[in-house]
């Protein structure tokens, strides 16, 4: 049974009618679980020790296996037996691990028994053979002798990383089906964008080991782009827009930038770096806090990297205090504490630090990010102007300093669905679960369109991430409607509806309908108008503020130029022209006004079908050959 934070058990859910999927978010340092709801939605759930987000870390302590935040407690006295940071580590060979990124528990070392295999040293106990019954005379005292117990037996243990993944799996799994209280059919599990064919193929293996069904190995940005296109719509978001998904993890940063078009993802371009990430927050942080306990105690405490044993179980323990800190700051404007006991030499600490200081003491990794965000919308021939969306993944991009940082430089009508933690205007939820809850809904639609077990190989084949399915072409510009008007301003000449978005998966449908004005009169009405291929761009341009009326003793100052910013449409390739008869066209007052219903079809391959119909009236087509 799954047990929730405040110690009761939850009773299994009732899905009939629904497939039992699991959607897993296997991240380096943390990992959740979702599974569906009675009602067809995602829902985080919590396992048997009440953690929704369960820390990717496995402890060996005598004969006791601890297998996630009890494990990480582990690191502050039991750290050469604990295991953490693995994920990263799937699918590469002993000679590919810089030493630097070794892992900060157990070290990792050379499999003494295959070739070039990373793995993992701990010390266990484990219970010696019970030793076969001698041959003794049958008497009432003997028969009546209880068999000593074998004591358990110091080992050295050698672990594949793949088998330590396989165990923290087969862990996570098994809290699913306790909660759903039946076996699962598959799951889907999140994967990095940078991850390589042999770590994707290790992934799949370990997961396998673990008695997992794999449907699918989804890449983090569309795991959000699920959630997010599944969840309510967000006020004064389109269905049509660009979004960019920022994934500040422990380990890394992890940028994306997707085009959203009527619910499917297009992935225009993403971004990795492994120098920034919460490792990077917490090392400040502690070091932070290490400055402040010298200070009151005038003990020298070196951290982040500490050399001797004393400092490092005190940079064990101020690491798992510092998580605390850093959710009281993400959640309140006020100031948080961090408090150890025995940090050092006996000596207990609690220190405490405000937003203020904390963003101060983070300004250069929130710079960084914000350097890499531009380096990719750049990279993508956009403009931060274009970004229409900001989605947040994982805690440590819900920090307020980063997402003010962020917000000065995009469009004032950005939307942020997480600040602070804090939904806003939509209901994606909580951030640390966007990824687990997105798997569990696509591993829902896969699982619904198998029914057969042929016709499963042919849907788990079409949602692989090489399959065509999953790397489609999209449109390079947006195509739309032009309505030619004499005299009117701007570079189209006249009125501009866009239909088919550039960035748009193809093949694609778009069909849309508007009313149009045919003016006074009696006599034979036309509608007319052009198709467009049109470049989409932002504009800058730069204005003197208005100068404000001073007093004559004031020395007036010249104020600096404020830049404007806006979207331009430039036409480039005209497609065709479309000319149809109203003949179902209604008198409004003096003015005649008919609808007009215009669907343009793109195929893979580029060709354009177009059709125009007046509603009740005619309808004319055109077909266009590969642009």
């Amino acid at each position: 049974m799954a047990v929730q934070a405040n110690g009761t058990a939850e009773a299994p859910i009732e899905v009939s009618g629904l497939p039992v999927v699991v959607g897993i978010n296997f991240g380096n340092s943390y990992a959740s679980i979702s599974v569906l709801n009675k009602e067809g939605n995602a829902d985080c759930i919590a396992n048997e020790d009440g953690e929704r987000q369960i820390a990717c870390a496995i402890s060996f302590n005598g004969e006791e296996i601890y297998v996630g935040n009890q494990a990480k407690h582990q690191l502050v006295k039991n750290s050469h037996n604990t295991i953490t940071g693995f994920r990263n580590l799937l699918g590469k060979k002993f000679s590919e691990i810089s030493p630097s990124k070794l892992s900060v528990s157990t070290p990792v070392v050379q499999h003494p028994e295959i070739a070039d295999e990373p793995a993992y040293k701990v010390q266990v106990l484990q219970a010696a053979p019970t030793p076969l019954p001698t041959s003794v005379a049958n008497t009432p005292a003997a028969s009546h002798a209880a068999t000593p117990r074998s004591e358990p037996t110091p080992a050295t243990r050698f672990l594949t990383v793949s088998e330590v993944t396989t165990m923290f799996l087969k862990s996570l799994l098994q809290s699913a089906e306790d909660f759903l209280g039946r076996k699962a059919q598959g799951a889907v599990i999140t994967i990095p964008s940078w991850f390589s064919d042999a770590q994707k193929a290790a992934l799949a293996k370990a997961a396998s080991d673990a008695g997992v069904n794999v449907l699918q190995l989804l890449d983090e940005a569309g795991a959000a782009a699920v959630t997010t296109a599944t969840s309510p719509p967000t006020e004064g978001l389109s269905d049509d827009r660009t979004q960019l998904v920022v994934d500040l993890g422990a380990s890394g940063l992890e940028l994306s930038l997707l085009s959203i078009r009527q619910g499917l993802a297009y992935s225009l371009a993403t971004l990795s770096d492994h120098t920034v990430g919460g490792d990077a927050i917490d090392d400040k942080l502690i070091k932070f806090f290490a400055k402040e306990f010298t200070k009151k105690t005038k003990l020298p405490l070196t951290v982040a990297p500490a050399s001797e044993p004393q400092d490092k179980r005190a940079e064990a323990k101020l690491r798992l205090a510092v998580e605390h800190t850093k959710r009281t700051l993400s959640a309140s404007p006020g100031a948080a504490t961090c408090s150890v006991e025995s940090l050092k030499d006996g000596l207990d600490f609690t220190g405490t630090i405000n937003r203020l200081r904390f963003d101060m003491e983070m300004r250069t990794i929130y710079d960084t990010v914000f350097t890499k965000v531009k380096e990719l919308v750049e990279s993508a021939g956009l403009d931060l102007y274009d970004v229409d969306e900001i989605v947040y993944v994982g805690g440590s991009a819900s920090l307020p300093g980063l997402d003010e940082t962020l917000a000065l430089s995009f469009s004032e009508s950005i939307i942020t669905p997480f600040i602070a933690g804090t939904v806003v205007g939509g209901g994606i939820g909580d951030p640390t679960t966007i990824l687990s809850r997105g798997c569990v809904l696509q591993a829902k639609l896969i699982a619904l369109l198998a029914e057969g077990t042929e016709e499963e190989r042919e849907v788990k084949k079409a949602f692989t991430l090489d399959s065509k399915w999953t790397s489609a072409k999209a449109t390079s510009k947006t195509i739309g409607l032009l309505f030619p008007e004499e005299g009117a301003e701007g570079s189209l000449g006249g009125q501009w509806i866009p239909v088919v978005l550039k960035e748009t998966a193809l093949p694609c449908r778009r069909t849309i309908r508007f009313e149009v004005d045919l003016g006074e009169g009696e006599g034979s009405k036309k509608v007319g108008f052009e198709v467009w291929e049109a470049k989409e761009g932002v504009k800058v341009t730069k204005e003197q503020p208005p100068k404000l009326d001073l007093e004559d003793d004031e020395d007036a100052e010249e104020d600096e130029e404020i830049e404007i910013t806006e979207k331009t449409v430039e036409k480039e390739n005209l497609l065709t022209s479309l000319l149809l008869e109203a003949k179902a066209a209604k008198q409004q007052q003096t003015r005649w006004k008919t609808k007009v219903e215009v669907q343009v079809v793109v195929g893979e391959d580029g060709s354009i079908d177009i059709s125009a119909q007046e509603i009740g009236g005619e309808k004319v087509t055109a077909a266009i050959p590969s642009v």
